[in-house]
């Protein structure tokens, strides 16, 4: 379970202006959960918030009883809340798809034959096994989006935050997305999947 309670959080430069204020939230494991809100209204910093990579100026986060305040404790929020920015682009590192979607479990530590089964799991699970080999820049928008959650989905995160995942797309590419992750039994089942969007 996510708990927010009480969150505030402002930006350093700017520490009068609250961005988040007095944020009270339950995200129980397993459900599906939306949070809506135009340009502009916090939900990316939200989004930061909830898997650590934010800490409240006021408040807490509380992933599984995990503090994100917490140096030590925020180590493993990061582990269990998994994140796909808006722009696969800012989160693509590797030069091929196969070593993209290895390099967060090579910093995990795990065993290469283990790595190498997980690896071959989701680029079959997102019909991305034809281009294992190619570089990921040569993919369409779409598949970059594909690619982007299952790089995170291979590490098995207990929540993972779609942050508007599909707000670059076109509409098939945006269905597609959808349909492959929100409305995909094996998927849901693994994950308690949060979409931040505009769109409702």
């Amino acid at each position: 379970m996510i708990e927010i309670r009480d969150l505030y959080f402002s930006y350093p430069e700017n520490k009068d202006r609250f961005i988040l204020n007095g944020i009270d939230l339950i995200i129980e494991e397993g459900k599906s959960v939306s949070i809506m809100g135009a340009n502009g209204s916090g939900k990316t910093t939200l989004a930061r918030c909830l898997n650590g990579l934010f800490r409240p100026t006021r408040g807490q986060v509380l992933v599984d009883g995990l503090n994100t305040a917490n140096e030590t404790e925020n180590f493993e929020v990061r582990k269990l809340v998994g994140m796909v920015f808006q722009n696969p682009d800012n989160q693509i590192v590797s030069t091929t798809v196969e070593r993209e979607v290895a390099f967060g479990l090579e910093n995990l530590g795990i065993d290469p034959a283990e790595m190498h089964e997980r690896v071959k799991n989701v680029l079959n699970d997102f019909n991305l096994s034809e281009y294992m080999f190619h570089s990921p820049h040569y993919l369409s928008g779409g598949e970059k989006q594909l690619l982007a959650v299952a790089a995170v989905l291979v590490m098995r995160p207990k929540y993972l935050i779609l942050d508007e995942p599909t707000s670059l797309l076109d509409p098939f590419s945006r269905d597609r997305i959808l349909e492959m992750t929100l409305r995909n039994g094996k998927f849901v089942r693994q994950v308690t999947p949060i979409l931040i969007t505009q769109f409702p």
